[in-house]
């Protein structure tokens, strides 16, 4: 395990359970304090939550939190720090990986209106009872699940009565982008968002399933197979609305339905639509809209909309009540561009919509791409990507300095960053004025309060926090340490607050104790001790008081009488490959050093799939967790690599002491190879695009959608797609098999094309012999060498005649003295020496002791064919390659490009220019430039002009 990443999971479990963890690692560093501007404390306001997914503050004062397992709870206040459970839904919503309860809505008059809103993934399918699936999947990728928008009454902390459902909706069986937010708009009216429903893994046309297709998506039948171009299932549910002939999902879009029915509402867009949810819908085109906001004095509808392979997106939804219905693009687009998978897939859905004129499809307000920095130097990972918050600061009335008026905060939950982007002259966020604005782990939902402090929801740590500002005194920041945290009475533990700080440079703290809760200060001081004689459980508290008076606490659990539980994995083991679909048993147990072998109901278990994108750039995925046993079996689930999992017991006393270990789990792998007859021609593997031969791992058993687009052009020649060499469609699914490697070869019918200058030359492939060569020899040797070469005949060339050349190492022949060698290729034409060149192979090449350059002379006039030949020559970096290739000069003015002994790689032309280029660098006929194009026997033909073809000298030019 990555230490990030084993820091990351380790303090999850620390602050979720509120233990200390005894796994068998190396000590953790400190966590770095998080980056904030000058002015700002971050501070705790909740603890003790269980994978909390959102906040929403009540008009009375109370905050109510949802938890992704089901739970909804409730505090009194920002003071409070023991919770109602408000709702327990955990039979009905599906806890699975990225499902769960996900939105949390109050009406503007609540309690007055006395109805909790929720938005949640239901554990069984639309009409279907629950529980179905109990938060698991027998089956990876084939669990037919459901989402809901429902309302819940309140009476005072509780709920009353039961569950009133207002939509039932969003068909999927991929365990991820299910329902998203909801939230209530300035008209009163209830809005929601939801994701596709489709894979984030492969190319998801619908097509996965056993029996396939189980949400029955256009065309086909529930059972039958999807396949392109027809297909209009997984992520092109976003683009249902465009498929009049059947009824309209709601993956993928926002909608605006009555609160209190569930219908859509008379005004909306679509209101005379025969279709009901054609009704509801105000924008489609969504991949998952997590998070979406309201711009505060307007009806703007402001979406973070999770990317895929490329980019993310902040969406603008300018007056949604009023229309049009916008298109936004997914899964045909992403960002501003088409999306390679889907577009390589050739789906009808998609092919449709490219050609439409501008405005079709409404562009990101803003993208930021997974390899790049939102703000250059703010200090967050890049790779892995997920917006995860929206919040608008006020324009006018809050605490925060001027700059932040109407600033729209953003953040990622993979890269654990809060941004916010300014406005600009227009009153609008402008994406050039971004700045950093804190570091975040575990964020996944952003809310202004209502003293207009930002907070966000801290799933991985369970925690509550917000952002306050001070222009002047700032409060401290507390952090109390103990040793030892547990042991036999009677127990000494040294206490102390060095860790504590506070912003203000100078700043005089006292620091306050009281060891047992009681809230009487037993001692003052940076380093204190106390012996606890009696055995219990004590919460010492530490308060920190700086010379104004403004403070912050912090506490410690002691538990005194007793050690922690030790509890141990028995299976599997370290050892363990799982392949996705692979049924794992594990088993465990727990010995207390006071109470022996503790019971089953003492144990419980968290699996969690940890995503990388590299090996210490990893965010975590919750599958699920079990409480209870001592053994059972959990599915390997399907995802793309690198990724791995974490199987974690805890062990909890009759004391409450709790002990916990995690093993990683590493995946079985295979790389996918992929190929092209012939090579250089693309293909699209799960959504990314990849030039042959290229070469791809992924998990064994996982599910991988490869596409053979065409018509391609490579180099001159334009190439049709033929066939597989496993005998499928251009686009189809290939299973990882339990193998090392796996070969899949694309076949390409290639029509030849032509390429020409404008001086008249023109260039085709074609099937020749590699002429024989010798036997003189030129004397190159080493690294960027040349050597000259008189001509056996006249050599017309671009209206001049030659009678000499100059040989380069590097693959460059030049009827002009180049004054040098030349390594480092070019596209053509360029104006800079050398000029009057051919460049059969121009890249940085190098003489081995078996390499030569050999010349031969052959036929007879007046039909001489003068023969140049690199054979056996080496590419710098690249010890083992040797290529070989010849330049043909016919007596009449023609130019061939031979080769022999290519193999993959830089040795098929993907760092070679292939050319020719006239006297002044202004002219060329480039054949190809850094591209996998060259192949044994085939051939490069340069034809000159009919004009000069026959003739001995051209008037006007001279000979050299």
């Amino acid at each position: 395990m990555s230490r990030a990443a084993r820091r990351s999971w380790a303090l999850t479990l620390a602050i979720v359970l509120g233990v200390p963890v005894v796994v068998g690692l190396p000590p953790l560093e400190p966590e770095p304090a998080a980056a904030i501007p000058p002015g700002f404390t971050q501070q705790v306001v909740f603890t003790g939550l269980t994978r909390p997914t959102k906040l929403v503050f009540a008009p009375d004062g109370r905050i109510f939190v949802a938890e992704k397992s089901g739970i909804i709870k409730v505090f009194d206040s920002l003071a409070d720090n023991t919770p109602t459970v408000f709702a327990d839904l955990r039979p009905k919503v599906y806890d699975y990986e990225d499902l769960g309860l996900i939105g949390l809505a109050l009406p503007p008059t609540f309690p007055t209106d006395p109805y909790v809103y929720l938005s949640y993934t239901y554990d069984g399918v639309v009409g279907g009872s629950a529980p179905t699936y109990n938060d698991t999947c027998p089956v990876t990728g084939n669990c037919e699940a459901s989402a809901r928008v429902s309302r819940l009454r309140a009476d005072g902390d509780v709920m009353t009565g039961g569950e009133q459902v207002l939509l039932h909706d969003w068909c999927h069986q991929i365990e991820s982008h299910s329902i998203g937010d909801l939230a209530f708009g300035p008209d009163g009216a209830l809005y929601v968002a939801g994701g596709d429903g489709a894979s984030a893994t492969f190319t998801d046309y619908g097509q996965a399933g056993n029996p396939s297709n189980p949400c029955a998506d256009p065309p086909a039948p529930a059972g039958a197979a999807m396949t392109p171009p027809s297909a209009e299932g997984g992520a092109l549910r976003s683009q249902d609305i465009r498929t009049p002939a059947d009824p309209t999902g709601l993956s993928g879009t926002l909608i605006r339905i009555s609160p209190t029915t569930g219908a859509a509402l008379p005004d909306n867009p679509l209101a005379a639509s025969s279709d009901p949810n054609n009704r509801r819908i105000l924008a489609y085109g969504l991949r998952n809209p997590y998070r979406w906001t309201f711009r505060p004095g307007s009806n703007e509808v402001w979406i973070g909309d999770v990317g895929w392979r490329t980019w993310e997106e902040i969406n603008r939804v300018v007056d949604p009540a009023v229309g049009p219905v916008r298109n936004y693009g997914w899964p045909c687009y992403e960002g501003n561009a088409p999306q390679g998978g889907y577009n390589a897939a050739n789906l009808s859905l998609c092919e449709s919509l490219y050609p439409q004129t501008a405005g079709t499809v409404t562009p990101p307000y803003y993208t930021y791409q997974h390899s790049q920095q939102v703000v250059a130097g703010d200090g967050c990972p890049t790779g892995g990507s997920s917006p995860a918050g929206v919040a608008f600061y006020p324009s006018g009335g809050g605490g925060y300095p001027a700059t932040y008026a109407g600033a729209l905060f953003f953040a990622d939950y993979s890269r654990g960053c809060i941004w916010a982007m300014r406005t600009g002259t227009n009153g609008l966020p402008d994406p050039a004025r971004i700045v950093p604005f804190a570091i975040a782990p575990g964020v996944v939902d952003l809310r202004i309060g209502p003293e207009n402090d930002l907070y966000y929801v801290d799933l991985l740590g369970g925690t509550v926090r917000r952002f306050h500002y001070s222009s002047g005194n700032q409060p401290p920041n507390a952090v109390a340490g103990a040793t030892p945290t547990s042991g036999t009475a009677p127990l000494d533990v040294s206490f102390d607050a060095v860790g504590s700080t506070d912003p203000d440079l100078g700043d005089i703290l006292e620091y306050q104790w009281d060891f047992t809760g009681d809230g009487t200060v037993d001692a003052t001081g940076l380093n204190v001790t106390h012996r606890y004689t009696s055995v219990g459980t004590y919460t010492a508290r530490l308060r920190v008081v700086d010379f104004a008076g403004l403070s912050d606490t912090a506490t410690v659990q002691i538990r005194v009488g007793t050690a922690a539980p030790v509890p141990v994995i028995e299976q599997p083991t370290a050892a363990l490959r799982w392949a996705t679909g692979q049924t794992v048993t594990f088993s465990g147990g727990a010995t207390d050093p006071q109470q022996g072998v503790l019971p089953a109901s003492a144990l419980s278990w968290t699996l969690v799939n940890m995503h990388c994108t590299t090996p210490e750039n990893c965010h975590s995925h919750p599958v699920r967790e079990l409480t209870g046993v001592a053994s059972g079996t959990f599915l390997a689930p399907d995802h793309e690599y690198p990724s791995y999992l974490e199987l974690t017991l805890t062990a909890t006393d009759s004391g409450g002491l709790t002990g916990s270990t995690t093993l990683r789990l590493d995946p079985k792998t295979v790389q996918l190879k992929l190929a092209t007859k012939p090579a250089g021609l693309r293909v699209n593997l799960n959504g990314r695009s990849l030039t042959t031969p290229n070469a791809v791992q992924v998990i064994v058993g996982s599910t991988n959608t490869v596409s053979a687009p065409g018509p391609q052009r490579l180099g001159p020649g334009t190439y049709t797609f033929q066939n597989w060499s496993d005998g499928d469609a251009a686009t189809h699914v290939i299973t990882a098999p339990a193998a090392t490697t796996a070969t899949y070869t694309a076949t390409y019918d290639g029509a030849p094309g032509s390429c020409a200058d404008g001086f008249g030359y023109t260039c085709t492939t074609a099937g020749r012999a590699y002429l024989t060569s010798g036997p003189t020899e030129l004397p190159l040797t080493g690294d960027n060498d040349t050597a000259s070469v008189a001509l056996p005949f006249s050599f017309p060339y671009y209206g001049q005649h030659h009678a000499k050349a100059w040989v380069d190492v590097n693959g460059v022949l030049s009827f002009v003295d180049p004054r040098g060698s030349w390594p480092v290729n070019r596209a053509l034409p360029y104006a800079a020496t050398p000029n009057a060149v051919l460049y059969p192979f121009w890249d940085d090449l190098v003489m081995h002791p078996e390499s030569r350059v050999r010349t031969a002379l052959l036929g007879s006039t007046p039909d001489r064919q003068f023969v140049v030949e690199w054979k056996d020559v080496g590419l710098s970096g690249a010890p083992a390659a040797r290529i070989s290739f010849q330049v043909v000069l016919f007596e009449w003015g023609q130019i061939v490009f031979n080769y022999a002994g290519l193999n993959a790689g830089r040795e098929l032309g993907n760092s070679a220019t292939i050319g020719i280029e006239n006297p002044t660098g202004t002219d060329a006929v480039q054949y190809s430039v850094n591209q996998l194009i060259l192949a044994d026997g085939k051939a490069v033909v340069f034809t000159p002009p009919a004009a000069m073809v026959g003739t001995a000298s051209i008037s006007g030019t001279t000979s050299r």
